[in-house]
């Protein structure tokens, strides 16, 4: 395939970037996404241009970090998908494809299409976890039993990976269907329920902080997420507040 890509560059969070035109022969369509990026960039750097600057890591679907904005839609056009998991094979010869960073106000851009997603590690910080002592007295794992919806419930909000996708394709850039998903992990489980309601008031305290906005159930968040995480967890997320608030 010969594609046309219309690329955001940006050199530093101080400069103000552009969008920046490059065309790309012979892409077979068996490519990932990030692979072809990677064939861009090789021929950027073999005339001895800058090379386009992207997140990536495990390119498996598991890390997260290959959040791109492709024609308008986080994480590109399939879905419960990540970008390192977008195929060429999903766009045609010919085609123009718009890739630009994540947008949020609370995502600055690090460097053309990188942003710092910093603000969602200090909100897990702020309480995804429980306080278990570890040293020796730890009980088994099946010593408390848990009905198996909720274990199912607590695996499927688990599933977040804390990509952003969320944040990126709400028109507020809400992070709640990502707090909802670290505090349903945790809610659904009687180990998460010693600490519940410092859990949810600091995360969401948290998210107030770094400058997201707030949920109006559009329901966007839910449709972009490349793990499917439920609305249901919002609602999960709301009750948990209001019990911890009074």
């Amino acid at each position: 395939m010969n594609l046309t890509l219309k690329i955001w560059r940006q050199k530093s969070a101080q400069d103000k970037g552009q969008i920046v035109e490059y065309k790309v022969k012979d892409i077979s369509d068996h490519m990932s996404f990030l692979e072809m990026l990677d064939v861009l960039n090789e021929s950027l750097v073999a005339k001895d241009e800058e090379p386009i600057a992207f997140d990536h890591d495990c390119r498996e679907g598991i890390c997260g970090t290959c959040s791109l904005h492709i024609n308008g839609e986080a994480h590109g056009p399939d879905r419960l998908i990540t970008t390192c998991q977008l195929h060429m094979r999903t766009f045609k010869d010919g085609d123009t494809i718009f890739i630009e960073p994540f947008r949020s106000k609370a995502f600055p851009i690090i460097k053309d299409l990188m942003v710092d997603r910093s603000a969602l590690d200090r909100i897990q910080q702020a309480g995804g976890y429980i306080s278990v002592n570890t040293s020796g007295n730890s009980q088994d794992a099946n010593a408390i039993p848990i009905s198996k919806p909720n274990a199912d419930e607590s695996m499927d909000a688990a599933a977040c990976i804390g990509c952003g996708a969320c944040v990126a394709s709400c028109k507020n850039a809400s992070a709640m269907l990502f707090v909802s998903a670290k505090v349903s992990q945790y809610a659904l489980l009687p180990q998460g329920r010693i600490e519940a309601k410092d859990r949810v008031t600091n995360m969401i305290k948290q998210m107030d902080k770094e400058g997201f906005g707030n949920c109006t159930n559009t329901g966007a968040c839910e449709m972009e997420c490349p793990k499917g995480i439920s609305l249901n967890n919002i609602a999960r997320l709301n009750r948990e507040y209001l019990v911890a608030s009074i």
